[in-house]
């Protein structure tokens, strides 16, 4: 049975689509079966994988949602053996107006992932910046949230905002959906206003913080223009080395494994939460 995790933040701009690429390809390279679903019609992760929007066109997540296709034949490999893509494009904007009218809108997501449940064992959803009808039938489908934050204060407003989102989902649709955990982006261990932003984080959320920091890292900007993930890019860089530890921090929390546990990865040089220096 594969783990859904959702990739949700309301605000945009926090690393929401670079997290679901690199954290999905992390898994695949750690040899979990892994599925990314593109659930924002701006289609960035299917690029990012490298796709080329003309090659699905008839055949993506929307067709899925409206039950024109089963959701089988809406994806694609990628250039790693174990991650494959369900990708979106501009026509995910249309499935909000056609889903309205819709016996069970909130479930349609929920209902397709259902044919390929145990084809995978994790299942990563990019989200759109918005609360509209995908993220609410992405978190009804999912079995935890993950939220990425960039460390700067307007990105707190957001991680509010969607938490009392997510008290509602859990009121109505999907009252065993659970935080997977807060993961700090952008970090930078010059800039004091990061630094006073990750206290405030930590001081609030403790418990939730993932060990995990994604630094401000150039490679991590510049791979998606080469539609590669950053261990396909540059696995040697500092966002390589996060998002592999990240994948360690999200295996160990599925499969209940002590923090002391081995998980395969390509990399053994992970970077540790006190590197990043928080408190100096």
């Amino acid at each position: 049975m594969a783990k859904i995790i959702a990739i949700a933040n309301q605000k945009g701009g926090v690393g929401k689509t670079t997290t679901a690429v690199n954290l999905s390809a992390c898994l695949a390279a750690a040899e979990k079966r892994t599925l990314l679903l593109d659930l924002d019609p701006q289609g960035n992760a299917s690029v990012a994988l490298g796709l080329n929007k003309s090659n699905f066109t008839n055949a993506n997540v929307y067709h899925a949602l409206i039950g024109e296709e089963n959701i089988e034949s809406c994806i694609y490999p990628t250039e790693l053996p174990l991650l494959d893509i369900c990708p979106s494009d501009n026509n995910l904007i249309g499935a909000e107006i056609e889903l309205v009218s819709a016996f069970a809108r909130e479930q349609k997501l929920k209902t397709a992932l259902e044919a390929i449940d145990d084809k995978y064992d994790y299942i990563i959803m990019d989200c759109a910046p918005s609360l509209n009808l995908l993220t609410v039938n992405a978190l009804n489908a999912a079995h935890s949230f993950l939220v990425p934050m960039q460390t700067e204060y307007l990105a707190m407003e957001g991680l509010s905002q969607l938490l009392n989102t997510v008290k509602l989902i859990r009121a109505s649709l999907n009252p065993n959906i659970k935080l997977e955990g807060i993961l700090m982006t952008m970090y930078d261990s010059r800039n004091n206003l990061c630094k006073l932003v990750a206290q405030d984080l930590l001081t609030h959320f403790k418990e939730d913080m993932f060990k995990t920091i994604i630094p401000r890292n150039v490679k991590l900007s510049e791979c998606p223009s080469f539609g590669k993930p950053i261990i396909l890019y540059d696995i040697t860089s500092k966002g390589s080395e996060a998002y592999l530890s990240l994948a360690r921090e999200v295996i160990m929390k599925s499969e209940k494994k002590p923090e002391s546990a081995q998980v395969k990865l390509p990399l053994n040089q992970i970077p540790k939460f006190e590197d990043y220096q928080i408190n100096s």
